[in-house]
């Protein structure tokens, strides 16, 4: 499997002048050739390479960059196209999806810029990486990570990596191709996932990871970024930018630990996962404009995915269930009715009286189905 591990450069000033020519270069090459692939309404790799190789060697590029810089354009195109194919930009000729592809793809003089190893080399052991500027090579720039990061990258590391600037700080980021681990083929059960929002996940083994606390904080951050917003002005527009990637990281840090904890019982437990396949489930779900706003801001399909991961990683088993009406549902008798939820926590069956936390219930319909 593969997986992508970041670490962060520790650039002289020197070297940081350098890697940000080198980074705005490219950008303002792919800004170009990203305005003439829209012009000519040619993207892909091989037409854009044929037109505008020799255009962007005169731009200052090496022979790798340049190419890398097709690469990067065009795929940016092939996933706009993607994202138009599967609707997840409106409707075909709405206004949101008119807006997006009614002009070229634009990178910030900051996006990411991937390098080979012709171009960027690693000295693991020395903490350091060599790469290419358009100053010339540049050698001996030292980077920070974790010492688990490291290892994998030691061990690892194949293919591209890619260099980015974010917040002030310098980061490469290397795919690393991760052996996984045979899948058990007999697990002793499944352990079901309910997802939610009062209960970020609740377990059918009764473990709750409850979101009230964060619940507060994304209320908090939701009347800020209002208030930014309505003010408008450019301080408070950084201001919010940089509250926004506050908030990013601490649901994905969240995320993280939920997936390891659900993982960690499922792994010392012997069995698998189950999870609700929540795929549309913007597009299916009728909520009130302030219940909308929860839904809509938290990332269960990312949680899904950092459990599925971690589960290959391990070996650990996951299946995705049909989430239709886990919630009404009895895991004792299996009664479906609305009114066996009469208030977001209490699960009562109007047939046979059982009685349990709704999302408890709802994790052993999960964990049943996925059986």
């Amino acid at each position: 499997m593969k997986l992508a591990v970041r670490v962060k450069l520790l650039p002289t000033p020197e070297q940081a002048s350098a890697l940000e020519a080198t980074l705005r270069a490219c950008n303002e090459a792919a800004n170009w050739l990203s305005s003439e692939a829209f012009t000519q309404q040619v993207t892909s790799r091989a037409g854009l390479q044929a037109s505008a190789y020799a255009d962007l060697r005169a731009r200052g590029l090496s022979a790798q960059p340049a190419l890398h810089v097709v690469r990067k354009v065009a795929d940016a195109y092939a996933a706009l196209k993607a994202k138009v194919w599967a609707g997840n930009l409106g409707a075909p000729g709405s206004e949101r999806c008119a807006r997006s592809t009614s002009k070229p793809i634009t990178f910030g003089s900051g996006a990411a810029q991937p390098f080979d190893d012709r171009c960027l080399s690693w000295q693991v052991s020395a903490a350091t990486v060599s790469t290419w500027t358009v100053g010339g090579r540049l050698k001996g720039i030292a980077f920070a990570g974790h010492p688990k990061q490291v290892e994998l990258l030691a061990r690892y590391r194949r293919g591209e990596s890619d260099l980015l600037y974010r917040n002030g700080q310098w980061y490469l980021t290397a795919t690393c191709e991760i052996p996984e681990v045979d899948e058990n083929k007999s697990p002793a059960g499944l352990i079901g996932v309910d997802l939610g929002i009062v209960n970020i996940a609740t377990t059918s083994t009764g473990k709750r990871h409850r979101g009230r606390r964060l619940n507060r904080c994304r209320e908090q951050d939701r009347k800020l970024r209002g208030k930014l917003q309505r003010k408008g002005t450019k301080s408070a527009k950084r201001r919010a930018k940089r509250h926004a990637g506050r908030e990013a990281r601490r649901a994905r840090d969240i995320n993280h630990k939920i997936s390891k904890c659900i993982l960690a019982e499922a792994q010392r437990t012997g069995r698998g996962i189950a999870l609700e396949d929540l795929g549309g489930i913007r597009e299916r779900v009728r909520l009130k404009k302030p219940q909308r706003v929860r839904l809509h801001s938290w990332a269960f399909h990312r949680l899904g995915q950092f459990i599925a991961y971690k589960a290959k990683r391990v070996g650990v088993p996951v299946v995705q269930v049909d989430p239709a009406h886990t919630s009404r549902e009895c895991s004792r008798c299996h009664h479906v009715d609305r009114r066996n939820r009469p208030s977001q926590a209490v699960f009562v069956c109007g047939y046979c009286g059982f009685a349990e936390h709704a999302d408890l219930n709802a994790s052993h319909n999960i964990a049943a189905r996925g059986w």
